[in-house]
């Protein structure tokens, strides 16, 4: 996926309530973005740290900037690596590494919808590829964001009884007979796994740990992020130790 126009780099203020940031443009002044991220951005949101943000001419948004990318420092210090915040992003991704023929795990397919309504909780799957061949495979997507230690990126970074529910219905579907899978889409570079967080929400772990001993794929994506473009690269492990 490529940014449509350059993105306007700057340093980031504060982030506040959830859908808003403050950044203090590089060229000079001060504007409000959008925060299209409504985690706790854990270790992606330190006052000071770099950003970048998209802009938009259009008359009828109220901000007219989006932040889209974070320099992001998983100890508090040393080098930083570029963070895809946006989490409207991933879908897309995955969507677009799926027609490239990058995650071959996911191809063969004929057709792909985006946000289809299914199960018993009222959810929505992100992704529906279909094939006349071949049972219908649903595709939840996660965006990972989260760091805290070397190498390792955790998801959520919040209490998400959300992911927990999708998680349930893909179990569901799974004894359907049809092939439910769950991609974490890792919008950074730096790390070489995904775990569950445990220690921030340990519901949303037992459920991972229950969906892929029932025969859920689980997989993990990383990606490379620039100010120019965001794509998935590279399959990672998920572990759940």
């Amino acid at each position: 996926m490529k940014f449509a126009q350059a993105l306007v780099p700057g340093r980031l203020v504060r982030r506040y309530k959830r859908f808003l940031a403050d950044v203090e443009l590089e060229g000079g002044g001060l504007v409000t973005a959008a925060c299209p991220n409504t985690g706790s951005m854990l270790g992606c949101c330190e006052p000071g740290s770099r950003a970048w943000l998209s802009e938009s001419d259009s008359p009828t948004r109220k901000y007219r900037h989006t932040w889209e990318l974070v320099e992001a420092r998983p100890s508090g210090r040393g080098r930083g690596v570029m963070v895809g915040i946006n989490t409207g992003l991933p879908n897309r991704l995955v969507a677009e590494a799926i027609e490239a023929g990058v995650i071959a795990e996911l191809g063969g397919y004929a057709a792909i919808r985006r946000e289809v309504p299914f199960g018993e909780e009222r959810s929505r799957i992100d992704l529906v590829l279909e094939s006349p061949s071949r049972p219908a495979c649903f595709v939840e997507v996660k965006n990972v964001t989260a760091a805290v230690e070397a190498g390792v990126a955790l998801f959520p970074d919040a209490v998400s009884a959300r992911g927990t529910k999708h998680l349930r219905e893909l179990v569901r579907l799974k004894a359907q007979g049809l092939r439910p899978v769950l991609v974490f889409c890792v919008q950074r570079g730096d790390v070489d796994e995904v775990r569950p967080a445990d220690a921030i929400d340990p519901l949303y772990g037992a459920t991972l740990r229950e969906a892929v001993a029932a025969g859920v794929e689980v997989m993990a994506w990383r990606a490379k992020v620039t100010t120019r473009a965001i794509a998935l690269e590279s399959r990672i492990p998920v572990t759940l130790p």
